[in-house]
């Protein structure tokens, strides 16, 4: 796996985020449900999956990331209660992925991930392993706003990398 590769993994992973949470924008009252029909409401859902992309970001990119103080990890509802301030951390910790990321390098994400004992594994596969946890999450927060008659449209990979052609092209 390339930087390159990984990179392009995150910008679809941010295309999804940003339809969900124009989605979301556009229906205030999916955002919390006391019987969702997924395992979380769509606030939890959407603040479960940014906090998974911080912490293990902070995690991976410390110099012990094997000892965290898991209290200390963990954004909640609380914390992000709206989709403003959701969306507001989400581009704060966008720009740190996007420059961490760029930090790493080909040999940083074939470096051994050090987070789990033994360490057999490259840090690509973490990084990964972010990637799918990211689609699995919008994916459950796409049929929670769809069930609420605001669909996110399009998520997947092909409909965003028409998107680049189209960047490419001069715009379409």
């Amino acid at each position: 796996m390339q930087s390159a590769d990984i990179a392009l993994l995150f910008d679809h992973l941010y295309f999804v985020r940003d339809r969900i949470l124009g989605a979301a924008r556009a229906a205030p009252d999916a955002l919390v449900d006391p019987a969702p029909p997924t395992i979380r409401d769509l606030r939890t859902t959407l603040v479960h999956e940014l906090d998974v992309e911080w912490s293990w970001r902070e995690r991976l990119d410390s110099d012990h990331p094997t000892s965290f103080d898991e209290a200390e990890e963990e954004l909640t509802v609380d914390e992000l209660p709206t989709i403003d301030a959701i969306e507001a951390r989400w581009r704060e910790d966008e720009a740190a992925m996007r420059d961490w990321l760029g930090r790493l390098g080909d040999a940083g994400l074939e470096a051994p991930c050090e987070a789990e004992e033994p360490s057999e594994h490259p840090r690509w596969f973490h990084l990964l392993h972010l990637y799918t946890h990211g689609i699995q999450q919008f994916s459950d927060a796409a049929v929670l706003l769809t069930a609420a008659g605001q669909s996110p449209g399009e998520l997947d990979f092909l409909d965003f990398a028409e998107t680049l052609r189209g960047r490419s092209d001069g715009g379409s």
